[in-house]
């Protein structure tokens, strides 16, 4: 595929696009057919190569992931290439909206600067402001105050566990609905009923500073009876050791 290839509405829509790492993106699709995540790595740097892929999507332009042969390993490896342009969906033109100050200081106010997943209270530098629904299946909402349920705050473990789950997710990538993530743990922990479309349920907890040594008990008690932590935590929940 060459530029002269490209969908007008997909040139177009690269056009627009001025940030550094999906413009990369971009520039090495349309000057070679498609990008593989062994080129982004090693190429241009970026240890996380979906989250390339993602930036570009959050722009508006539309990638289709596919497989192929790695030249230098052999190994099947993951590829992008421009998709098919009727996936453009509107809202997602320009990326995300920059979040101001005043927002991020109201979301710490509301949320007593706490992880949504494990509860953790943090120094603000360790929390990044998040959608609950991903910016990929809702695109973007106001930011003024009255929105602030529709955003949550990540340390960055907790936001790398969301965008794993999520982009392999179906309604990530095929339903779009946004009302199937509003019942998902990964966007409202608090009121799930599902765990990426899984009848899940599920609890993120974390032991810091004096509670260490209350979760290295817990882990010799496992490792004694021979069973999973979490299975251990379960049976005493329940009040059985069995």
């Amino acid at each position: 595929m060459t530029k002269q290839d490209v969908d007008p509405r997909i040139l177009a829509l690269c056009a627009k696009v001025t940030a550094k790492r999906p413009r990369v993106v971009i520039d090495h699709i349309l000057e070679h057919g498609h990008v593989t995540t062994e080129e982004l790595q090693t190429l241009y740097g970026y240890d996380h190569p979906p989250r390339a892929a993602r930036d570009v999507r959050e722009n508006g332009v539309p990638l289709e992931t596919y497989r192929i042969r790695s030249e230098r390993t052999g190994r099947q490896i993951g590829a992008y290439r421009f998709a098919d342009p009727r996936k453009i969906r509107r809202g997602r033109i320009g990326g995300r909206s920059a979040f101001s100050k005043k927002f991020r200081d109201a979301l710490h106010v509301r949320y007593d600067s706490r992880d949504a997943f494990t509860g953790e209270k943090m120094e603000r530098r360790y929390l990044q402001v998040d959608h609950r629904i991903p910016y990929e299946v809702a695109g973007d909402v106001s930011l003024d105050g009255g929105d602030l349920e529709e955003f949550m705050l990540l340390d960055a473990s907790s936001q790398r566990a969301k965008s794993w789950s999520c982009e392999h997710c179906r309604n990530w990538r095929e339903d779009q609905d946004a009302d199937v993530c509003r019942t998902c743990f990964w966007a409202f922990p608090e009121s799930h009923t599902h765990v990426a479309g899984q009848q899940v349920r599920r609890l993120d907890v974390e032991w810091r500073g004096d509670e260490v040594g209350d979760f290295d008990r817990l882990r010799a008690e496992a490792e004694r009876q021979g069973i999973h932590l979490a299975i251990l935590v379960k049976n005493q929940l329940k009040g059985s050791d069995a």
